[in-house]
This record gives structure tokens, sequence and C-alpha cells, in this order.
């Protein structure tokens, strides 16, 4: 055989891994649909218990610091009057009240828990499946599989998913993160395959380094494990807000005592989300060194302020202003989360914004044309 009809071969099997790619992650977005649904069964068919545990719960708290709380006593001329001390309001700051965390969107029934199990293997099918689509793709380019928007949306996707099953994997109470991850990843590689989409292609001389599977890998990482810390962060706020009610006598909705009511306490949110974004902190700080460094090899300058170098920069001054802000006392609860919420917001237009609207070395103006000039971190 020749060695042109050996070239010809070749591109006809990377063509062939390309088109695979597609119909693995089309079959991917097919089996996360169904996951999709199977978490909404889950949240349907579980408990409906009104405000049973949370309410019970600050009811508690609330009659056991009024008890423990001493009467007052006031001396007179003709002997001694007791008042009797008002009734005691729990604070609303993230930690202060002892609220019990939900059961879990299944609500604590067989029904409820049945739906999340099913939701919970079509999502590892689902991930194996789109993961599969991924390894398609690189093999098909024989290079890592995110030199451009669409790959790293489908890439981004991916480890996304792994983030939530590895917690799952580690007996962590994270199955309430199911439904948003499910509808974020639809919507996600909807965008990919729609406006995103590239032809498999090969990246310029310069981008042909070992720092591309160094640097990228980690910000796909760490962005991933960010948005698990921005769905708790959400999440804390709106389980907050119903503790705030109930501990003040109101009376939630019914979707709120439906549905709040089955995530864990707002501290534990507040918690697990500061926790996740704490662990990834430091990988982030690397990732921007690694990317300094191969802009040093590639570009000759290790920072040059484009705009993609300034908004790593800027969320990672986010990220450390958010942590910084955590760990001080005047700063936990609420405020702490809006912080992080716009940390995050940083990193997505980090993501969107610079990579599909501003010009420089990592933009991409001509997005789905197929033009591969740099990578989206």
């Amino acid at each position: 055989m020749t060695l042109a009809a050996v070239t010809e071969l070749a591109a006809a099997t990377n063509e062939n891994l390309a088109n695979l790619s597609n119909t693995l992650i089309y079959s991917a977005m097919a089996v996360y649909t169904l996951a999709f649904f199977a978490y909404i069964a889950e949240w349907l068919f579980g408990s409906r218990s009104k405000v049973g545990r949370t309410a019970a719960a600050l009811t508690a708290t609330s009659e056991a610091k009024a008890k423990a709380a001493p009467a007052v006593t006031v001396n007179k001329a003709g002997g001694t009057a007791v008042l009797e001390r008002p009734k005691v309001v729990v604070r609303a700051a993230a930690g202060s009240r002892d609220v019990p965390d939900g059961p879990g969107a299944h609500g604590g029934t067989e029904k409820g828990d049945l739906y999340g199990r099913i939701a919970i293997s079509l999502t590892v099918l689902a991930f194996a499946i789109e993961a599969g689509g991924v390894l398609t793709r690189a093999l098909s380019v024989q290079r890592a599989p995110w030199g451009n928007m669409y790959e790293f949306n489908i890439t981004f996707t991916t480890v996304a998913v792994g983030v939530y099953l590895a917690l799952l994997a580690l007996k962590k109470n994270v199955r309430w993160l199911g439904l948003p991850l499910t509808t974020t990843v639809l919507l996600d590689l909807g965008l990919a395959v729609t406006v995103l989409y590239t032809a498999s292609d090969q990246l310029v001389p310069a981008l042909h380094s070992y720092w591309l599977y160094i640097h990228v890998s980690t910000a796909i990482f760490c962005g991933a494990v960010f948005y698990v810390g921005a769905v708790s962060t959400i999440l804390y706020l709106f389980k907050d807000s119903f503790e705030n009610k109930l501990a003040g006598g109101g009376t939630p909705g019914r979707f709120a005592n439906s549905v709040l009511d089955r995530l864990p306490a707002a501290a534990s949110l507040d918690k697990f989300a500061y926790r996740v974004n704490a662990a990834v902190f430091p990988l982030w700080t690397f990732t921007i060194i690694a990317g300094a460094i191969w802009a040093g090899d590639a570009w000759g300058r290790y920072w040059g302020w484009d705009p993609k170098e300034v908004w790593s920069f800027i969320t990672w001054v986010a990220y450390a202003c958010y942590l910084h802000a955590r760990a001080t006392a005047g700063w936990k609860g609420r405020k702490a989360a809006y912080l992080a919420l716009v940390a995050f917001g940083c990193w997505l237009f980090n993501y969107y914004g610079v990579n599909i609207f501003v010009s420089g070395k990592h933009s991409y103006a001509d997005v789905g044309l197929g033009a591969l000039t740099s990578v989206g971190f």
C-alpha cells in the first residue's frame, strides 16, 4: 500500500471517529433527557409532607431557647414581681439554627427513592456514553478534546456529571443536585451541538504543547466544581429564606413546602458550597500560573493582559474575596453567598463572553465556522 493510500485511509478513519463522536453525544443527550424526567418523577412521587421537619425543628429550637432564658425578676417594696421573657426569635445567620437536613428529593418514600435510583442509573449511563463521545473526538484528531468551544462544552459537561457521581460514590448527600445538573447539561449540550459546533480539525503549531493537557484540563475541572458550589449557593439562599419565614411565624407556599423542606438545611448547603469552593481554589490558582507558563512558551510572554488572562484573574480575585469573607464572622451567610455567585458569574463570562464576544488570542469570533486558532482557557 502506498503512502498516499495510507494517509487517505487514516483521514477516512479519523472522519469516521468524528462522526461516531457526534452520534455518541446525541445519544448521551437522549439518555440525559430520560434521566431528567426520572429526577422530576423522584420529586413528584416523593413525600409531599408540608413543613413538618423544618417547622418542628425551628419551633423546638425557639422553645428550648425560651425555656433556657431565666425569668426577669423585679424587686418591689411589697414583694417580687416575675415578668415573662419575650418569645425568642431564631436568628437568620447560617449555622445559627438547629435544623435537620431534609430527606432528599425522594422524600423518604420507597416510590420516590425508586425513581431516584433509576435517575442515577440513567445519569451513569449517559455519563459513560458522553465520555465515549469525548474520547472518540480526541482520537479523531489525535489531541486533547478541548481545542474549541464545542469540545470544551462536551468535556465540561462530562466532568461536571463526573464530579456529581464521584460525590455520590463518596456517600455525600448531593442527590438534590441531580435535577438542576441534568437540566444544565442538556442546555449546555444543546448549545454545543447547534451554535458552537465545530468540525474536527488540528490546532495551530504554537498550541501543540503538553500544557494543553495540563492547563485546560484543570480549568475544566475547576469550572465543574465551581458549578456545583454555585448550585449549592443558590439553593442555600432559597432554603435560608424558607427557614427565616418559618422562624418568623410565616407560612410558605405549597411549592416551597413540598420542595425546600426536602433539601438539606441552609447551614448544610452553605457549608457544602464553602468547602467545595475552598477545595478547588488552589487548583484554579495553578490553572492561571500554568496558563502564564504556556503563554511564555507559545507567545513569548507570560502575561499580556489578554481579555482571557484578565478575566481569569478577576475570577481568582472574586473567589479569593469570597473565601476571605466567608471565613470572617461578619460575612457569613447571605452576604458571602451573593459574593460567591458574583465570582461564578465572572467564571461564566470568562467561559462564554470572552471566548465569543471579546477579541483576543483566546477568542472565537468565528465560533461554529471551523476555525481553530486558540483554546478556551
